[in-house]
């Protein structure tokens, strides 16, 4: 299969024809180096635009495939190095006293979720972008979450990465041991939520939303985590974070429902009642093992929680 010659002439919408059946994919592999749906967004437009300027030399669709993922790396990359690498709140301070002023916003910058609101996209929601995987890639040189994202998940070989990257097959080697040295403790690459973690997913928004503490006691786990980027304060354990909700989040009411799976695990979106009307407050994702929460990630950063696509019948609901 070749390239078509319109794209290859400079045809603009032949162009986005062509590379409409990797956008997502190429979307999915910048958040893996970027651990930011925003930046790995930025990473694939600057991508895109230098593939369409440069497209005549492209004639296989193969190689047109590996040329698209050279550019979109080297693209994120140089994203990642603007923002230096993204962490966790608690790769960032200790635990929180619920009893004390939470500082504001802080500075992060932290890991995000991926934002895919395209159902043709299921199996790239699944694969290889749980969150404590994503941020433990963060732990790693820019290059070498690049590498072992085009290895591990992309199955390139290390000529064809070192190709992409611009170095000798010998550094490709090099930075994937050290890399997997690195990560080897690190949680999974790969989730998928289970029809019981949804179940205990759409137990905790009923709970929230009708601020029922004993029946959100029941689904947190002993040593939950709960984060709330852009906030820098988190909380370790149901007891602190039962009292941080009852003190501050749920000192004014909430409708939680459920907005499918992110990062492979159940996700909810909160709306705050207020007294001009609802607004989204949180986005949630909710880490469930044998049915109780061990990590409630919530993002609370109005880019997020604003800009996140819902359901349509979600929107009608309101």
């Amino acid at each position: 299969m070749t390239v078509p010659e319109d794209a290859v002439a400079g045809d603009e919408a032949a162009f986005a024809r062509l590379v409409a059946p990797l956008r997502r994919e190429l979307l999915a592999h910048a958040y893996r180096v970027t651990a930011s749906s925003a930046d790995a967004e930025d990473a694939v437009q600057d991508a895109l635009l230098s593939a369409w300027r440069s497209l005549a030399g492209v004639r296989d669709a193969i190689a047109f495939r590996a040329w698209m993922y050279r550019i979109v790396t080297n693209a994120a990359l140089r994203v990642a190095a603007r923002t230096g690498p993204r962490m966790l709140s608690w790769d960032a301070a200790e635990a929180s006293d619920p009893h004390r002023e939470l500082a504001g916003p802080g500075n992060g910058p932290w890991v995000e979720p991926f934002q895919d609101n395209h159902p043709e996209s299921a199996a790239i929601r699944r694969e290889h972008i749980e969150c404590a995987w994503i941020a433990a890639l963060q732990r790693l040189p820019a290059t070498q979450r690049a590498a072992v994202a085009l290895k591990d998940v992309l199955a390139y070989t290390t000529a064809e990465i070192a190709a992409m990257l611009d170095v000798s097959p010998a550094a490709v080697n090099s930075a994937l041991q050290r890399a997997r040295a690195t990560l080897k403790s690190g949680s999974r690459a790969s989730y998928s939520a289970t029809d019981a973690d949804r179940t205990a997913a759409e137990a905790f928004a009923v709970a929230f939303t009708a601020a029922d503490i004993e029946g959100l006691r029941d689904l947190l786990a002993d040593d939950v985590r709960f984060t709330m980027p852009p906030l820098p304060a988190w909380f370790a354990g149901s007891q602190d974070t039962l009292a941080f909700l009852i003190s501050s989040v749920l000192a004014t009411p909430w409708r939680v429902t459920p907005i499918g799976d992110v990062n492979g695990h159940p996700a909810l979106i909160g709306f705050q009642r207020t007294a001009e009307g609802e607004r989204r407050g949180a986005v949630m994702i909710l880490h469930i093992q044998d049915g109780r929460i061990v990590w409630l990630a919530t993002f609370v950063e109005p880019t997020i929680a604003l800009g996140w696509q819902i359901p349509e019948q979600l929107s009608l609901d309101r």
